[in-house]
């Protein structure tokens, strides 16, 4: 180890790298994750970094994977269904543990351990309601996107404008009937209504 507590460029691998980017994640936003910034956290050259990870496209995927680990597995509810919607909010919870988890996640395809170990998780639960491969593979897809997309929104919330000063009763009669309930907010509630539909469309 270094002075400073960091690996040595020898001692580096590539668990090391995914730390170290997980820690400029979580200080500086996606934005700020480059093979470059890892480096200069680490206290070596890029190439070294490079050498572990190959690419920053390489990097994001293992970034992913590293976010999806997160996620416990362990003591699911029996049911399919209970244990398919807890799997999405156990999701939801590993995005939110990690400053833009979501949109760190989104965009990437992570064929490594963890978002495997989730994938097979909430296929399995599906599989076991008697829903078929088709339809347990779609399903699973379209309830990660649910998951990803809101909880993008969730985490850019802080930010979020308020939609009513755009809705005019006139033009927009439909979106003002329904504005109370299409503010930012209820996050939880929205996946969880959102995660019924899908799933009992499925029973």
């Amino acid at each position: 180890m270094t002075r400073a507590g960091r690996p040595s460029p020898a001692r580096l691998d590539r668990a090391a790298v995914v730390r170290a980017a997980l820690d400029v994640l979580d200080e500086g936003g996606l934005e700020a994750v480059s093979t470059r910034a890892v480096a200069a956290r680490l206290g070596v050259r890029m190439n070294t970094v490079l050498w572990h990870v190959k690419s920053k496209a390489r990097l994001r995927e293992l970034l992913a994977d590293a976010i999806l680990a997160d996620v416990d597995l362990r003591d699911l509810p029996d049911g399919w269904r209970d244990r398919a919607a807890e799997l999405v909010r156990r999701l939801r919870g590993a995005l939110l543990a990690h400053r833009d988890g979501a949109a760190a996640v989104t965009g990437t395809y992570a064929a490594e351990p963890a978002t495997l170990r989730y994938a097979e998780a909430l296929v399995d639960a599906l599989l076991a309601g008697g829903v078929d491969d088709r339809r347990a593979a779609w399903a699973a897809w379209s309830l990660t996107y649910l998951v990803l997309g809101l909880v993008q929104e969730e985490q850019a919330a802080g930010g979020a404008g308020e939609l009513g000063p755009a809705v005019v009763p006139d033009v927009h009669p439909a979106l003002h009937q329904a504005l109370p309930h299409l503010g930012p907010g209820a996050f939880a509630e929205r996946l969880d209504f959102a995660v019924e539909l899908v799933l009992g469309s499925l029973a």
